[in-house]
Parts: structure tokens; C-alpha cells; sequence
């Protein structure tokens, strides 16, 4: 049997974590999602490309993805291609599989872009689309002492660049009618530091990739709020809460940093204080309202969704939280999240809440591309790769047009029987080719192959 590379994809809506299994060179490689148009440098840049900009201020951001959905396929397309290409990823789509992420609640038509995109324009010789969470079970995430599988019933909690997801999972399978979404993501976060910030100190609304630099080695979540509060109101500038940012210079190729001890400031430094700013921004995970966002915080968002749950298994829920995305990463998230979680839960039920080791570290140089080396097996926290178990199937370039109809598709059927198999567990017969990945693809694939694509760093 022919063994083909298996290329993994976490496209989100900030950046793109991808690498291949198979390859010669298994590294795993981290991109903006973006195409960016540097003021400073009067030049375009592509994903990877942005690795080579030496002006980052007033970059103009043209995103794919906007309000946590893919809508600019042409900005989306050239990113895929540049990694794909030589100078990434180095992939000949024809003779490779595609394991690929997408939004939750994705609407149809978008993922018949999807199909259109991996088998007419890149030729791919089968690929599985699914959503971030599902892949987390086939992961370590969760993994214990002497346990080499998953709990049966877990929870994620997805908080990436747009939105702040809540998805139970029951034997690897998502229970959509107790998934939760909150509307606050990096995203938010950032805008809504450049307006304070903007507000109070330097005019930065222009500043997107600076102030989610800021964000990122500034901002942490307070266990204590009020009393943080009480702080910088009590000695305004001059208390334990204060953080002095230096703003880039690009004229000497100098990226933002945090004040060191010991640093003289020089004429031309900028200094940013950040000050309450650091607590009360990402307060916003926990409190939405503050901002008038009539929607609860993380802890009463996770409650909700497990009161949807069995009555008898929300324990086990309770037992097995699982902290994935970006805005996981603050500092303090864990301790914070865990308080208010306990005082929400029954008594009666243990909370664990489990988080990823693989932290992707900051960047001493602005916007360097990452490469991280793919752990060994069973050691990923993001991703497990489907590999089939029998011969590859080729899908053929057009059968999305040959054999789906509207309404067939969508209860699942197909009406091309050349390309029907009968599952054995089930007897139900479905199209191996336009069919949920979810209900057909599984039982295609046997065996697991972990594949780390490090944290979900969204901005």
C-alpha cells in the first residue's frame, strides 16, 4: 500500500500552525493568517512572508477570516500557497492526505468551498475537515498516569482569536446542543487595549501587531481584582502593578520589549506604562459585561453547557475541562478559572481542569516565524492524525458536482452508488466522497498518529 505524507493544518483566524507527517523534515511551522502591507516598508507581505518586514508600525491587516468565519478566499488562498510552497511547507498536494480545522456551527456553503478548494485547486488525494476540539482526545491532553486513552466525557474550553467556545465531548463526539460560544476572543482583547491605550497615553489605534505585542508580555488575569484595583488607584504609576513597555524603534531594528531592571532609558525611547490595563483587559474573559456584552463569563459559560448535559454525567464533565487557545495562556488563567468554577459547581464534584505544557515562547524579534521540532508519538496536545487503514481512496477532481445534490447532501446521502460503502457496525449505507467527515471518514481510519502543532497563540 502506498503510504502518502499527511499534511495537518490548524487554520485559524490569526495564525496557522501546520506541518507534515511523513516528511523528511517533521517540523511544525506557525504563520499569520493575514496578508499585510507595511506603511514603513511600502511592500506587501504574504503568511510567511511577514518574517521579512523591518517596519512594523501602521501595518494594514486584509484577514481571511473575519467574525471567527472564513470570507476572503482569494487573501486565504495566496497564504496557502506561500506554505505549500518551497519556502514553507514544501508540499505536493496530489500525492498528500490533508487533515484540516475549521470554525464551529461553519454554515454549508462555506464548507463547500472547502471541498472546492482542496480537491479542484490544490488536488489533494483525500483530506478530513474538522473543528478544533475534536482532535483534542486523540491528544495527551488528558492523559494520566497509566492511561494511554481519554476520559469518556470531556470538556474543552476553545479560546482563540474571535470567539471563546464551551464544547462537551462524549466518546469523541461533539454534543452540539450544549455548545456554548462566547463573542469575546484575542481579537477583542487587543482592540479594546489600543482604545484605552490610544485613550490614555499614545495614539496606537493604527498599532494592531504592537499592541497585541504588548498584550501578549504585559497583560495577565488577577485572582485578586479589586484589591489590584484598590493599587493602582492608591499609588497611581508608582506600585507593584506598573510595567513600563518600551515601543519599538525600527530605525535601529529594535522590537518592543519590557523594561529591564537596570535599563537607561535613551532620548528616543518611547516607554508605554501599563498599569490596570494589564488585569482589566483580560478581565473580560470573566466579565463580557464590563464592556456592555450581554453575555456571561467563562466560568458561568462552562456551567450553562454542562447543565445541558446528562444529569448523570455532568459530573464527569466537571472532572475533565480541557483549557485550549491563546487567551488560555495568560498568567493566572488556571488559578482564576478554577476559584470561580468551584464556587459554581456542585459540591459533590471534583473539577480538574487540564491546560497544555507546550508553551510557545515570545518573540525577542518582532513577527519571527516559528519552528518547533513534532514530539514523538502520543505526545501531542492539538492534534491526532487520522491514517487509513485500507487502500487510498482517490476522489476525483469534479465528483462534488457529479454525485451531490442539494438535499441529499445534507441528510447525508448520496445518490452516486459507485461510490457508497455500508458501514459494518451500523449498516448504513454513505457516500465515501461528500458525507461528514464525523459519520463516514471514521471508520476508514485505524490508527493514530500524534502530531504537535503547538499552542493555539491567537491575537
Amino acid at each position: 500500500m502506498e503510504t502518502l505524507n499527511t499534511v495537518v493544518l490548524d487554520n485559524g483566524g490569526s495564525t496557522i500552525k501546520a506541518g507534515v507527517v511523513g516528511s523528511d523534515d517533521e517540523t511544525v511551522r506557525i504563520i499569520p493568517n493575514a496578508i499585510v502591507r507595511s506603511k514603513g516598508d511600502k511592500a506587501t507581505y504574504i503568511g510567511h512572508e511577514i518574517a521579512r518586514c523591518r517596519d512594523f508600525s501602521s501595518l494594514h491587516y486584509r484577514l481571511p477570516f473575519e467574525k471567527g468565519y472564513l470570507i476572503d478566499w482569494d487573501a486565504q488562498k495566496a497564504v496557502w500557497d506561500g506554505l505549500f510552497s518551497t519556502e514553507g511547507l514544501s508540499v505536493n498536494a496530489p500525492e498528500c492526505s490533508l487533515v484540516i480545522t475549521e470554525p464551529y456551527f461553519d454554515l454549508p456553503n462555506v464548507q463547500d468551498v472547502y471541498d472546492q478548494f482542496v480537491f479542484e485547486e490544490y488536488e489533494f488525494r483525500s483530506y478530513y475537515r474538522c473543528t478544533p476540539a475534536s482532535m483534542i482526545p486523540y491528544g495527551s491532553l488528558f492523559a494520566a498516569e497509566g492511561l494511554n486513552t481519554s476520559p469518556e466525557c470531556v470538556l474543552i474550553l476553545d479560546s482563540g482569536f474571535s470567539f471563546t467556545h464551551v464544547v462537551p465531548m462524549i466518546n469523541h463526539q461533539i454534543q452540539w446542543h450544549a455548545v456554548k460560544r462566547m463573542d469575546v476572543g484575542g481579537k477583542l482583547l487587543t482592540n479594546q487595549l489600543k482604545e484605552v491605550v490610544s485613550y490614555r497615553q499614545w495614539n496606537m489605534m493604527d498599532e494592531t501587531y504592537i499592541m497585541n505585542h504588548a498584550k501578549e508580555a504585559c497583560c495577565y488575569i488577577s485572582t485578586q481584582f479589586i484589591a489590584d484595583l484598590e493599587i493602582c488607584r492608591s499609588t497611581p504609576k508608582q506600585n507593584s502593578v506598573v510595567m513600563e513597555y518600551l515601543l519599538p524603534n525600527f530605525s535601529i531594528n529594535r522590537a518592543g520589549e519590557i523594561r529591564r531592571p537596570g535599563y537607561e532609558l535613551a532620548p528616543t525611547d518611547q516607554v508605554l506604562l501599563m498599569e490596570n490595563e494589564r488585569f482589566t483587559i483580560p478581565e473580560l474573559l470573566f466579565r463580557p459585561d464590563d464592556i456592555g456584552l450581554e453575555q456571561t463569563g467563562l466560568p458561568g459559560t462552562i456551567a450553562a453547557s454542562i447543565a445541558l448535559l446528562q444529569e448523570d454525567l455532568q459530573g464527569m464533565f466537571w472532572a475533565n475541562i480541557g483549557v485550549i487557545g491563546g487567551n488560555t495562556k495568560f498568567a493566572g488563567f488556571h488559578e482564576r478559572l478554577m476559584t470561580e468554577l468551584r464556587s459554581l459547581a456542585p459540591v459533590e464534584f471534583e473539577i480538574n481542569i487540564f491546560e497544555s505544557d507546550e508553551i510557545v515562547p515570545l518573540r525577542t524579534d518582532v513577527c519571527q516565524t516559528s519552528r518547533f521540532p513534532l514530539p514523538s508519538s502520543h505526545s501531542s496536545r492539538v492534534f491526532g492524525i487520522w491514517q487509513q487503514r485500507s487502500a487510498q481512496k482517490v476522489w476525483p477532481v469534479g465528483h462534488r458536482q457529479a454525485c451531490r445534490e442539494e438535499q441529499e447532501h445534507k441528510t447525508g446521502r448520496c445518490r452516486a452508488s459507485a461510490n457508497e460503502e455500508t458501514q459494518p457496525s451500523t449498516g448504513a449505507t454513505r457516500c465515501i466522497i461528500c458525507c461528514s467527515p464525523s459519520v463516514t471518514t471514521a471508520p476508514l481510519f485505524d490508527r493514530i498518529a500524534s502530531v504537535g502543532v503547538g499552542s493555539q497563540i491567537q491575537g
